[in-house]
Formats: structure tokens, C-alpha cells, sequence
């Protein structure tokens, strides 16, 4: 009944913030007579954030129209290139790239979130790299005749689309798939597979999340695996092409997310609310832009998330050496040839200093001089991927290090 009654209340709190969006216009039309004399400031301007903060939201679009290269600009071809029941492979390139130009697969966090969460990193990559992006589906919105998604079909989803890409590719995962990434490098080193990734560069992920383990970590082992499955997770109700489907709720995320930092939500919420009084019409857009997307939340199936749960961060499975997928065991020490970055923040609150570094310490196989890490000072779980640090400090040490690499193919 969890999913049903969030619908009830989803549909009255649609309906409020729509009535709240039209008040604020009223009281912010100088048509108005009580809009004169400056009264109405203070409703309009509350009315509208509190409109803003329960709009319904759907997926977002990437919105990446062009890309400047060496002092020009370029269109951005957004596309469509594999097509999977839980996700998509997209593709962005432009014409200013030569044809040799490297080819980059950015694995996006299932964590509630949609890819556009790393519009910053998509845009910032795409400049000199043809770059593809897992596009996961909104788990609601699979049939259930499709089956099921778990971390191991994460994996067989990553293996196929680096096959799609070809030879030579490179990899970048952010935050909570470096496990899954790191996981499919090593199976298809084993293999000597032709499309294993020259690089894989991962960024702020939870490799051994018992290094410097933040708060998220330490909620993940507070309670067993049962109390999760008891009690996060819902059925998707009628109406919805996967009805029926047992999910981890987007909703139910998002309530996690703005828990962990209720405070600085509230003051952000507050902020906008002054901002809007002063005329400041730029940094209310600024902030509406950053919920837009926060907001803008989608659901995981039930096994993909009990199994991260259970693996990831109460088991640690990759760090101990039992981790697993389809019944048998992945040797980190396979990597031999597939360069690997680990990058981390100083300041991350999400995976702590050390549990990325990890993965190059488990990859015993590879040669030093193909390991590189870098503890990116004064930098948050965010800014690792997305804003000025990312693109100015971060992102051309992530090129370099796929130019150093890169094979002839």
C-alpha cells in the first residue's frame, strides 16, 4: 500500500502546488490592485517556492545543444544507439572531433537519480571525445514480462555496450557503479576480451566502503538485508507499464537524500525565498535549476538494490575477494592491461578518502605505471563530477590520462 498511498498524496500535492503557482501569479501582477505598494511581495515570492518545491517532474532532457572547442562552436548530436529493456546507450558527438577521436563510456549511478545528474560531466567529456552514456530506465516503466535487473545484469549491460562501442574504448564510472565497472574490467580481463576498456577512471566510488566510511556507510550496516526488503520496498501500483514490478521507490530516495541534508535544503529553500523579494531573478534560476534536476527522481528494481545493499556496503564483497557475478568468482588481479584512475574528493560525504584508491591496490595484476590517484583538495562528492573544480582541475587530468592510453585501433 506504500506506492498507493504516496499516489493519493502525489495527486493532492500536484494539485496544491499548481493552485500555489497560479496565487503567486496573481499577487505578482501589477494588474492586481493589492500588487501595488510592495503587500503582496512577500506571498507572491512564497507561494511561488513552495509551487517550485512540489511541481510534479518528469525526466529531464541532457539540453546540451553545442559544444566550444579551441575558440569555436560546434552542434552536439545527441542519439540513440542501442536500445535495452532497463537502459539505453546514448551517444553525443559533434563535427569539430577528428575521426580518430577517443571513444568514452560514462556509466551512470542507478541510485534514483536520471543520467542528466551528470549533465556537467557529459558536456564537459564531450568536447574532445565521442562520448556514450547509460541511459537507465525508470524501472516503473518496464513491463514486467521483461524480467528482472540485479547487479549482475548491470554488468552484462556494461560488457554489451562496450562491445557496441568496439575495441579502444575507455570507461568512466561515477560514484556507485566504479563497483560494477571495476567488476566487468576484470571479467573481461580474464577473458582477453577484445573490448575491454583501455582506461576505466572512476570517480568517488565505494570500492571498500570500510575505508574512511561516511554516514551513508554506516546506515547501510545499522540494519540487516530483511529490514530493506520489508521496508523500502513497494509495488508499482496500476497505471504504470511496469505494474506489478517490486521497486526501491523514487520517492522514497529522494525523501533519503533531502534527510541527510535537511538543514542545508531548508536554508536553500530560505534563501530563494529572500532572493525573490530583492529582485535577485538570477540566483532563484540558479536554484530552481539545481532541484529541477534533484527532484527529478526514478525508481530501481528491488534486486538490483537488495543486491547493492547486501554486496556493496554490508558484505564489501569486491574488497574481500567475494564478490561474484553469475555464481562465479571476479579476480580484480585479471586487469592487466587496463589503466585505471582513481579519483577522489577531499571533502566527499558520500564514499570517504580511501575507498575509491582501493580498486588500485585490488588490481594486483597491473603494473604501477599503469595505476595513477588523485585526492582532489577542497572538493565534495559533487564537485568531483560537476561545476568549476570538475572541469577546470579534474576533467583535462581525465583526458590526459585517456590521450596516455590510448590504442591504435
Amino acid at each position: 500500500m506504500l506506492y498507493q498511498s504516496y499516489e493519493m498524496q502525489r495527486m493532492m500535492r500536484d494539485a496544491a502546488s499548481a493552485w500555489s503557482a497560479m496565487a503567486s501569479e496573481m499577487f505578482s501582477s501589477p494588474a492586481m490592485m493589492f500588487a501595488t505598494g510592495g503587500q503582496s511581495a512577500v506571498p507572491a515570492a512564497a507561494l511561488d517556492v513552495y509551487s517550485h518545491a512540489t511541481a510534479p517532474r518528469g525526466k529531464p532532457t541532457f539540453g546540451i545543444d553545442v559544444i566550444e572547442l579551441d575558440g569555436q562552436t560546434f552542434p552536439l548530436a545527441e542519439s540513440v544507439v542501442l536500445r535495452r529493456p532497463f537502459g539505453n546507450l546514448l551517444r553525443f558527438a559533434h563535427a569539430g572531433l577528428p575521426a580518430d577521436a577517443p571513444r568514452l563510456l560514462i556509466a551512470v549511478p542507478m541510485s534514483g537519480h536520471y543520467a542528466t545528474l551528470l549533465r556537467g560531466t557529459v558536456e564537459r567529456m564531450a568536447t574532445r571525445a565521442v562520448v556514450y552514456v547509460t541511459d537507465w530506465a525508470d524501472a516503473r516503466e518496464v513491463p514486467l514480462t521483461e524480467g528482472h535487473f540485479d547487479l549482475d545484469d548491470y554488468i552484462d549491460y556494461l560488457i554489451a555496450f562496450l562491445e557496441h562501442i568496439g575495441p579502444g574504448a575507455h570507461m568512466l564510472a561515477v560514484c556507485q557503479p566504479s563497483v560494477p565497472c571495476f567488476a566487468a574490467t576484470a571479467i573481461m580481463g580474464a577473458s582477453n576480451h577484445p573490448c575491454r576498456p583501455a582506461t576505466l577512471t572512476m570517480m568517488g566510488g565505494p570500492i571498500d566502503t570500510r575505508q574512511s566510511p561516511t554516514e551513508v556507510n554506516r546506515l547501510a550496516l545499522e540494519r540487516p538485508l530483511s529490514w530493506y526488503e520489508n521496508s523500502v520496498i513497494a509495488t508499482v501500483p496500476a497505471g504504470y507499464p511496469g505494474s506489478g514490478r517490486e521497486v526501491y521507490p523514487g520517492f522514497l530516495q529522494l525523501t533519503s537524500f533531502m534527510s541527510m541534508n535537511l538543514a542545508n535544503h531548508l536554508n536553500s529553500h530560505y534563501a530563494m525565498f529572500k532572493n525573490e523579494l530583492a529582485g535577485e531573478d538570477q540566483k532563484v534560476a540558479a536554484t530552481k535549476t539545481f532541484y529541477e534536476e534533484y527532484r527529478s527522481v526514478c525508481d530501481m528494481t528491488a534486486e538490483f538494490y537488495l543486491q547493492t545493499v547486501d554486496k556493496v556496503f554490508q558484505q564489501q564483497a569486491l574488497a574481500r575477494g567475494k564478490f561474484t557475478h553469475r555464481g562465479l568468482a571476479v579476480d580484480p588481479g585479471a586487469i592487466r592491461d587496463t589503466a585505471i584512475f582513481a579519483i577522489e574528493g577531499e571533502r566527499d560525504d558520500i564514499s570517504g578518502i580511501g575507498q575509491t584508491k582501493a580498486a588500485l591496490d585490488l588490481a594486483s595484476g597491473l603494473a604501477a605505471t599503469r595505476k595513477k590517484y588523485v585526492l582532489a583538495e577542497g572538493v565534495g562528492h559533487y564537485g568531483i563530477f560537476n561545476g568549476s573544480a570538475w572541469r577546470s582541475r579534474i576533467a583535462p587530468l581525465v583526458e590526459e590520462w585517456i590521450l596516455q592510453h590510448e590504442v591504435a585501433r
